[in-house]
C-alpha cells in the first residue's frame, strides 16, 4: 500500500520528471571500513545538479547490488538534504529499486518514496535470466505489477549487462508505456538507437497522452538512452535525453550537449557545434565506459579529490590502466571542454 494511499502520486512527487540529463550517482565509501562517505556522496550530489544534470541513486553505477535497504534510504534522505540545502529544492530525486524479486522491489519503492525519493527505476534481476529472457509475459507482469503497488512513479531500466542478458524489445516497451500509467519512461542502457526511435515514435504521436494519460501528470514517460554517445540523433528521434554516467565526470558538457541537441532543431546554425561536441563526448564516452565503475571512480578521484574504489568484490581499476585512463586522449578532450564550460558559469 503506498503511503498516501493513491499509487503515483505520492506527497513527494511535486518535482516534475523532465527531458533532459541525468547522472547515475556512484555510492562512495571510506578506504578501510567501506562505510558510505557521506560527505563525498553529498559534494558530488550537488555539483553535477547545480550543472543541471539529476541525481540516480542506488542503479548500477551506485553499486546498488552492495547495498543494504538502510543505505538506500541513507543516500535519498542525505541527497535530498544536500541539494534542499543548496537551494536546489526542484531537483527531482530518482531511485533505483532493482532487487531479486518483485516483492522487494516493491517494498523498495515504498521505502524511497517514504525517504524523499520522486521517481524510481526497477530492473528486472537477472539471476533467474534464463527463465525469464525468453518469457515475455513474466517480465511484463514484474513491471506491471511493481508500477501499480508503487507509491511513486516507475521507469523501465533495460540494461542486459547487469540482468543476465535480458534485453526488452520496443514492442515490450510500448506495451507497457500504453497499459501501465505510473510507468514514466525507460532508460535504454542497451545502447540500441533503433529501439529508442521506435519507442519514441509511439510516445511522441499527439495522442498518446491524452489516450494513456498517466497516473501523476508530472511524471510524462520519457524515453532516455543510457549512453551520450548517440544525444545528437536521439534527439532528431524525438527522444528526452539520457541517464549517463558520463554526467558525473563532465556535467557542464553533457548538459551543454544536450541543450544545442535541443536548439538545432529550431535552429540550424547551432547544429555544427552540437556535431562538435557530440564528436568530442561520444568518443569519451566509448574510451571511458570500458573502465566502468572504478573508472569513473578514478576520474573523480584526479578531478575533483574523491572517488576512492568500489565495494568489494569489485576491483579497482589497476593503476597504470587507470593512469593510461587519464591521459587518453578522449579524456583529456573532455575535461578540457568540461573546464572550459565550468569555467563560464562562474
Amino acid at each position: 500500500m503506498s503511503p498516501n494511499g493513491t499509487n503515483g502520486t505520492h506527497a513527494s512527487t511535486i518535482r516534475p520528471l523532465k527531458p533532459g540529463i541525468y547522472a547515475p550517482i556512484p555510492s562512495f565509501f571510506l578506504p578501510e571500513s567501506e562505510d558510505l562517505d557521506i560527505p563525498s556522496f553529498e559534494t558530488h550530489v550537488v555539483r553535477v545538479a547545480t550543472a543541471g544534470v539529476g541525481p540516480v541513486l542506488a542503479g548500477s553505477m551506485g553499486e546498488a547490488i552492495h547495498l543494504s535497504h538502510d543505505e538506500r534510504v541513507t543516500s535519498i534522505t542525505t541527497a535530498r538534504k544536500a541539494l534542499d540545502d543548496a537551494g536546489l529544492v526542484n531537483v527531482p530525486i530518482i531511485a533505483g529499486i532493482g532487487a531479486g524479486s518483485t516483492r522487494e522491489s516493491i517494498n523498495l519503492a515504498n521505502e524511497a518514496a517514504a525517504a524523499g525519493a520522486d521517481y524510481a527505476i526497477a530492473i528486472a534481476s537477472g539471476y533467474f535470466a534464463g527463465a525469464l529472457a525468453g518469457n515475455k509475459q513474466a517480465l511484463k507482469a514484474f513491471w506491471q505489477e511493481v508500477s501499480s503497488k508503487s507509491p511513486i512513479p516507475v521507469m523501465i531500466y533495460n540494461y542486459p549487462g547487469a540482468s543476465g542478458g535480458i534485453n526488452l524489445d520496443s514492442d515490450l516497451i510500448t506495451e507497457l508505456a500504453i497499459e501501465c500509467p505510473n510507468i514514466c519512461g525507460v532508460k535504454l542502457t542497451c545502447g540500441d538507437v533503433g529501439k529508442l526511435t521506435r519507442v519514441a515514435a509511439t510516445i511522441s504521436d499527439p495522442m498518446f497522452s491524452s489516450l494513456h494519460p498517466r497516473t501523476n501528470e508530472n511524471a510524462p514517460f520519457l524515453v532516455l538512452g543510457g549512453f551520450s554517445d548517440f544525444l545528437l540523433p536521439s534527439a532528431y528521434s524525438n527522444g528526452h535525453g539520457a541517464i549517463t554516467g558520463l554526467a558525473n565526470v563532465a556535467p557542464h558538457a553533457i548538459s551543454k550537449l544536450f541543450e544545442l541537441c535541443e536548439a538545432s532543431m529550431v535552429d540550424s546554425s547551432v547544429l555544427p557545434e552540437a556535431q562538435r561536441l557530440q564528436g568530442i563526448v561520444g568518443r569519451a564516452d566509448a574510451t571511458i565506459a570500458k573502465a566502468s565503475i572504478s573508472g569513473t571512480k578514478y576520474l573523480l578521484q584526479k578531478l575533483y579529490g574523491y572517488g576512492g574504489h568500489p565495494r568489494r568484490p569489485l576491483p579497482p581499476i589497476e593503476p597504470g590502466a587507470g593512469e593510461a585512463l587519464w591521459e587518453h586522449s578522449h579524456t583529456q578532450a573532455l575535461v578540457s571542454l568540461e573546464q572550459e564550460l565550468r569555467g563560464k558559469v562562474r
